[in-house]
């Protein structure tokens, strides 16, 4: 018995979205199981502990505080250094934020890598850190982007303190984890969480200056980060309309006071001018003064 070839296509392609269906309906119900645990939680305002010990890139071991000294912001990054895809594209886009502005890591900030993987060596760390450097094109960042690594307590805490969940999926091989990075203060204060995997150059300024609590930007950058604002929803900063009213109204108060000191000035000078004269020049302005205004009503009434 022979079906037309109509009903055949029919009964194929119902079969294969019944396949994609359940394929579908698979992977909404893994989904959750895969990422469970694997959320950012903010945690702004807290200092993670700054005497965690981890391995620097040529294995010496060192605590936080040996890059959070006081003195620089810090931007803190938790990747995998044979992470397949996102790690590297976190990493990438810090890289081009920072190309895109005009501080160094090291002179003006400072950069902490510190991998999640507890098996990952020095050796490795080092590594990543000639290629990124690399592709940041500044050789002097060299003291000031650092790559870490560390045993799996030390990780757990650190990224316990920050918020950072993260889980090692071992059907895949690989670590499943958020995309973001950290802003702290000089002290270590957790500042700004920035999200995805691109750090544009503007974005990235105005959150260092945050964190830099003065002693990161001129004037002029602490100024302007007064007429942006973080917006959670957005997760970027964007215009601050009250924070550009503030301004303004500030900038409106010292015009009119400068106008006035100016004015005030002047005036001043001109009654010191007049109060410092003999009294013979002031007879003789008044009397050609009173001359001039007779002379003229005796023009007019001629």
């Amino acid at each position: 018995m022979r079906f037309p070839a109509s009903v055949i296509t029919t009964v194929c392609v119902g079969a294969l979205v019944g396949l994609a269906g359940t394929g579908a309906v698979r992977a909404a119900e893994e989904t959750p199981n895969q990422m469970q645990g694997v959320d950012i939680v903010e945690h702004l305002g807290n200092t993670p502990p700054l005497d965690l010990t981890f391995r620097n890139e040529e294995g010496e071991t060192v605590p936080l505080s040996t890059y959070v000294k006081g003195d620089k912001p810090v931007i803190l990054t938790l990747v995998y250094f044979n992470c397949p895809m996102l790690c590297n594209m976190i990493l990438n886009g810090l890289v081009e934020g920072m190309r895109g502005i005009e501080w160094t890591p090291g002179e003006d900030f400072r950069v902490v890598t510190v991998s999640i993987d507890s098996r990952e060596t020095p050796e490795l760390a080092k590594e990543k850190k000639a290629n990124y450097l690399r592709q940041l094109g500044k050789p002097e960042a060299e003291e000031g982007w650092h790559f870490l690594t560390g045993d799996r307590d030390n990780i757990k805490k650190l990224a316990d303190a920050v918020g950072f969940g993260f889980r090692y999926d071992a059907d895949r091989m690989e670590y499943a984890h958020g995309a973001a990075i950290f802003l702290m203060s000089p002290e270590g204060k957790l500042t700004r969480y920035l999200y995805g995997i691109q750090f544009p150059p503007k974005q990235l300024k105005l959150a260092l200056v945050e964190a830099g609590e003065g002693k990161l930007g001129s004037a002029l950058d602490r100024f302007v980060l007064r007429c942006y604002h973080y917006d959670p929803a957005s997760r970027k900063y964007g215009v601050y309309i009250w924070g550009i009213m503030r301004t303004g109204g500030l900038l409106t108060v010292l015009l009119v006071g400068l106008m006035l000191f100016i004015f005030w000035r002047r005036e001043r000078r001109r009654g010191q001018a007049t109060f410092g004269e003999p009294d013979d020049a002031r007879d003789a302005k008044r009397d050609a003064s009173g001359g001039s205004e007779q002379g003229l009503r005796s023009g007019l009434n001629g």
